[in-house]
């Protein structure tokens, strides 16, 4: 279980260097974050439809001459497929809205906030979507989350001068989308393998930002990239995203599912501590105590309301 815990620890230390790497991208280019979100997916790709098959030969070996759910993608019927692709619209909105607000503020407050209020907001949500009764630790947990957001947001307003209001709504927006795909989650997880899952979702959510990017004229941002902005958008596609996943999984196979939840939420802890050491974003007295009680919150949350990981990360 040792193992597996610093596994999943080392995959939320890996997740914590996208927001890093794209705030550089984002100061040293005209890439916009919309196509970085369609970069990183078409990179990750060809990653995940080989874990895909690994993992269809192994279920097909392992029950031969049987035609189950996920063996291959034709065995998936329209009701296991259409949770799947949901989950791809809402990953396609999340890495959108997610890297945009890194982008309008920082690396640090935008996690902080995209990460840390959805396991609140799934906690609170699964009463009336999913029949799950929260507790009073639980809606003690949404007061706190709400108290430590409203923290974050004046710390930047401090630091910044200013209320970058626009990268604020825009850390909301993911974290509302990211709720949705972990509800979502909960319907289309059970029966379906783990890396097909990862790969539809992954797929359609390519789909869904590439008339985006090209309607925009996101890939005109593309003539700003040098070989090393080349170079950060491979690690963003490669590292964080197709490592530390599979860090994760592997982690998941033998660490209890409360505990790891619980773990994930060094991610926004590790992307605050990176910005300030590398970026040199300050939170302050009075957002360092705002992310202290967000993260308790959260921990609240997962280990009380049960709101699972997932894998729309950053």
């Amino acid at each position: 279980m040792i193992q597996g815990a610093l596994l999943i620890a080392l995959a939320a230390l890996l997740w914590a260097t996208t927001g890093i790497v794209a705030k550089f991208l984002f100061t040293g280019t005209e890439l916009e974050a919309i196509t970085l979100a369609f970069l990183r997916l078409v990179v990750a790709l060809p990653f995940f439809w080989l874990l895909m098959r690994q993992e269809q030969r192994k279920l097909n070996a392992a029950n031969p001459g049987k035609s189950l759910p996920g063996s291959s993608l034709r065995t998936l019927g329209i009701k296991a497929f259409l949770p799947l692709a949901a989950m791809g619209l809402f990953q396609a909105f999340y890495q959108g809205s997610y890297l945009l607000a890194v982008d309008l503020t920082g690396a640090g407050i935008a996690t902080l906030i995209s990460l840390c209020l959805p396991p609140v907001l799934v906690a609170i949500l699964a009463a009336p979507l999913l029949g799950e009764k929260p507790g009073l630790l639980t809606i003690v947990s949404a007061v706190a989350a709400i108290l430590g957001t409203g923290m974050l947001v004046i710390s930047d307003m401090d630091t910044a001068g200013t209320l970058r209001l626009a990268g604020i709504l825009m850390a909301l927006l993911a974290a509302a989308v990211y709720t949705g795909f972990t509800l979502t989650s909960r319907y289309s997880s059970a029966g379906t393998p783990v890396f097909t899952t990862a790969f539809i979702c992954f797929f359609t959510a390519a789909l869904i930002l590439l008339p985006v990017v090209a309607l925009s004229g996101g890939f005109g941002g593309l003539e700003t990239l040098a070989l090393r902005h080349w170079l950060m958008v491979g690690y963003i596609g490669v590292v964080p995203t197709c490592i530390g996943y599979l860090l994760f999984f592997k982690g998941m196979q033998n660490t209890p599912a409360t505990l790891s939840s619980i773990i994930v939420t060094l991610e926004p802890l590790f992307v605050a501590l990176l910005a300030w050491v590398i970026l040199g974003e300050v939170l302050g007295p009075v957002g360092i105590l705002g992310a202290a009680i967000l993260t308790v919150a959260v921990i609240v949350a997962s280990r009380y309301g049960e709101a699972p990981g997932s894998s729309a990360k950053s």
